[in-house]
């Protein structure tokens, strides 16, 4: 990787660089870190999540998950310790996995999204879908990787 890709992945945050926020404590990744880290914490008090939530309850604790339409309780034992089995999930992901990360403008639009693009899912079925986003952001990382050396 040339020196011209250096300076894009350390204001990506993927690389440690100069910390210029925060009174130069932290670097451009820390930041980004802690700007996502606010983002989703408010996302816990946005209406919409809880209307999603409420719709899909069929039962005291059980909902149903719109993937496998099974009927599913919201907490299962796992190792000996209870553990959340139904995620409300973006059913347009917050990241387009196949474009990846455009502005901060448009992230927040779909964080803060109606309930439309809201799902109740099983972990199960969340794992499934998310394990699915991930592999093609590898993929459109790999292929965007491959192009930039073309570029050279």
């Amino acid at each position: 990787m040339g020196s011209d890709h250096l300076e894009e992945d350390v204001m990506a945050g993927r690389i440690g660089g100069p910390k210029t926020r925060n009174s130069n404590q932290w670097t451009e990744a820390r930041f980004r870190s802690f700007i996502r880290s606010q983002l989703r914490a408010a996302t816990m008090r946005w209406g919409p999540i809880a209307e999603c939530l409420k719709t899909a309850r069929v039962g005291r604790g059980e909902y149903l998950c719109a993937g496998c339409k099974e009927t599913v309780p919201a907490t299962i034992k796992v190792n000996g310790r209870r553990t959340k089995n139904v995620h409300v999930d973006h059913i347009l992901p917050i990241v387009d996995p196949d474009v990846g990360f455009v502005s901060y403008n448009e992230l927040i639009e779909r964080m803060f999204c109606e309930k439309d693009n809201l799902q109740v899912l099983c972990t199960e079925c969340h794992d499934i879908k998310t394990n699915d986003e991930k592999a093609r952001a590898k993929a459109r990382r790999a292929r965007d990787k491959g192009n930039d050396i073309d570029d050279l």
